[in-house]
């Protein structure tokens, strides 16, 4: 349904790992986009230790892609640009969400976009300083593809810093 949604994988400051579903916004050859809000748990880590990992599982065609790389901030610009892509709701509620942050409530949340909705009907939104997105740059990329008798074929590719290398894994 969500070909786009990927599971990304951080580590706090307390050495916990913390996975969550993002939807990758853009790819090319520079990385993976993704965007959320910079002060949000996720954004927390990232700061800490922008070793990250993503994973893309398609149960369906019975293939995953992981991929481990670095996280580091986009530009200002392209941040904005794609802010004003966004539907206005989404707009609205990147700016009503304290993402991560403890809520006493539903009714906050909703009384609090509902605020913000009136309040930008007049006033385009703009984005939040603490909003935007990360580029993750690969160094490794690992291909399953499910096969009969749990016989899978995993393809590594490590990128050693000039060159990529390959390697066949054992299932």
């Amino acid at each position: 349904i969500e070909p786009n949604a990927m599971n990304l994988s951080t580590v706090s400051k307390g050495d916990y790992p913390k996975s969550r579903i993002v939807l990758l916004k853009k790819f090319n050859l520079k990385g993976f986009t993704f965007f959320t809000n910079y002060n949000s748990s996720k954004g927390k880590s990232i700061s800490n230790n922008n070793n990250v990992c993503l994973n893309f599982y398609w149960p369906s065609l019975e293939k995953q892609i992981i991929i481990k790389g670095k996280a580091n901030r986009i530009s200002d610009k392209e941040s904005e640009n794609y802010f004003n892509s966004r539907p206005y709701g989404s707009q609205i509620g990147a700016i009503a969400s304290n993402q991560s942050e403890v809520i006493d409530s539903r009714e906050f949340l909703e009384r609090k976009f509902k605020e913000l909705n009136n309040y930008h009907t007049k006033i385009k939104p703009k984005r939040p300083r603490n909003w935007g997105g990360y580029l993750v740059k690969p160094n490794l990329f690992e291909f399953w593809q499910g096969r009969k008798n749990r016989l899978h074929d995993r393809l590594e590719f490590i990128f050693d810093g000039s060159v990529w290398n390959s390697n066949r894994l054992s299932p």
